[in-house]
């Protein structure tokens, strides 16, 4: 071998070491990269199971009943989640609240009622909703102004928000009249109820 060759030799050879390095400090920063996401995942596991244990006082929804009566609304888009009602970030995680997904809404004189395939289903009978309206976001989640429909209600002792996207945004408003109507209803037949016990009893 000449010794012109030699420097060509060597300049390939310390290419070649070069190449080696670069790949193993990739790697290793894929690696790690991997490990950091895994971690933040780990920890958002932990926090969202820690949640629902302080949540674990609040009971489960009650299940969609086989009949629900003649349809006031229908609706389908998207559940967002659910919150304490007020607080757009204190998200409620139990019972499978705090899972969105593509949700199918009818309202009837009985109540909402709320499926969502490949979550649990839930029903919320007429006498608890508290009411509805328009908002920008809930649970993290932040939309356009008026792109969210944020219906009010009981579970228990909490009072809760929960959080849907229409398909067709302009539905919304006709919801929020309805549930509004709705529980104002209720709120007077609960007045007047009250009202003429206390006349009975003097």
């Amino acid at each position: 071998m000449s010794t012109e060759t030699t420097p060509a030799v060597a300049l390939a050879a310390a290419q070649k070491s070069q190449e080696v390095t670069d790949w193993a400090a990739r790697i290793g920063w894929v690696v790690g990269l991997i490990l950091f996401i895994a971690l933040l995942y780990w920890l958002m596991r932990q926090g969202w199971k820690w949640r629902g244990t302080l949540q674990g006082d609040l009971p489960e929804p009650e299940p969609v009943p086989g009949t629900a009566g003649k349809p006031l609304l229908t609706l389908t888009g998207r559940y967002h989640g659910s919150t304490g009602a007020g607080q757009w970030l204190d998200r409620i995680v139990a019972h499978g609240l705090g899972t969105r997904s593509r949700a199918e809404l009818t309202l009837t004189e009985e109540g909402l009622t709320v499926l969502r395939p490949g979550a649990r289903d839930f029903f919320v009978p007429a006498a608890r909703l508290r009411g509805a309206r328009l908002d920008t976001g809930i649970a993290g989640k932040v939309l356009t102004e008026g792109g969210l429909l944020v219906v009010t209600w009981q579970l228990g002792g909490r009072t809760l928000d929960s959080g849907f996207r229409s398909d067709r945004a302009a539905d919304h408003a006709a919801w929020v009249e309805r549930v509004n109507a709705m529980s104002s209803t209720r709120d007077d037949d609960a007045v007047a109820t009250s009202h003429h016990t206390q006349e009975g009893a003097s």
